[in-house]
């Protein structure tokens, strides 16, 4: 089939410093040109390095870092006939990484902002649809229920946080949020922000990833943890997009969900093993090796 995935695409300028800045501060460091990023870019190299037939629809502007993140895509044979040059600047995040590998991170949507979702052409039955919260919410909560209506599978990366209709919600067949963002939700909702909890109130499959404790997952067909794989972290930035890329790839290809899951785990570990975001997501050669499959 084929994985759709509907976000951003965002160049990113990587600031390695020291130790992340506390409020007021100011921390000297060094940056290196822009690299392609956004969560939905990064989920869609992962998807298709990982084997996926991945389409990208999105919004980048008519500038250097447009054609930069238009590239990008291409390179990693990812199907671009859905993203669309605008009339705004591409969108821009500023990526703090400290030594440890742990970062903070400031975005400007740019065109991301212009993102539509009826540059979305048909929905098959059967394929996946994949989503972040780096492009207008009303546009995602369409594209959803008209995913949901076609008989798709649709899943939501809540990343960043941010307010969903319930109704929207749920339509949707995975929620994928990291502790942070289960946190958040679990307080709008009055409840634990776990994954069982939140299964629980929303009635909808739910995985939260938990960095180096791996993943829980909880579904109508139970609750189950998948354990991370241990790497030497040296750049976290794009681990949750690898991860979600990933998992979308292998249940489209028809993978079981634990299964899947644990591969998203080799995918987030090996994301943190390289700099960046999108230069940082594995293939399935590095997948299989990790997994003991090769």
């Amino acid at each position: 089939m084929t994985v759709t995935i509907f976000g951003s695409a965002i160049a990113d300028v990587i600031f390695r410093v020291g130790h992340l800045p506390r409020p007021g501060e100011t921390v000297l460091g060094e940056a290196g040109m822009p690299l392609p990023g956004g969560k939905g870019l990064n989920q869609a190299i992962a998807a298709a390095r990982d084997g996926a037939d991945a389409r990208f629809i999105g919004c980048v502007g008519e500038d250097a870092n447009g054609a930069m993140l238009r590239a990008a895509l291409v390179a990693a044979s990812v199907n671009v006939a859905g993203l669309r040059r605008v009339a705004a600047p591409s969108g821009l995040a500023c990526v703090c990484v400290d030594a440890a590998g742990q970062n903070q991170i400031a975005v400007s949507p740019g065109a991301n902002g212009l993102a539509r979702a009826d540059q979305v052409g048909e929905i098959a039955h059967g394929a996946t649809l994949l989503l972040q919260m780096e492009v207008p919410p009303e546009e995602n909560a369409r594209l959803i229920l008209r995913a949901r209506a076609a008989g798709a599978r649709v899943l939501l990366n809540l990343a960043p946080a941010g307010a969903m209709d319930r109704a929207v919600l749920g339509a949707v067949d995975l929620l994928i949020l990291n502790e942070t963002e289960a946190a958040w939700l679990g307080q709008q909702l009055g409840r634990v922000g776990d994954a069982l909890a939140l299964h629980e109130v929303l009635g909808i499959g739910v995985a939260v990833t938990q960095a180096e404790r791996g993943a829980t997952v909880a579904s109508h067909a139970g609750v189950f943890r998948v354990p991370a794989f241990p790497v030497q972290v040296v750049d976290s930035t794009g681990a949750g997009d690898a991860w979600c890329g990933v998992l979308a790839a292998a249940l489209d290809l028809g993978m079981p969900m634990e299964l899947a899951v644990r591969r998203a785990n080799a995918a987030g570990a090996l994301a943190c093993t390289k700099p960046g975001a999108a230069p940082a997501m594995p293939d399935s050669a590095a997948l299989d090796a990790l997994m003991g499959l090769d």
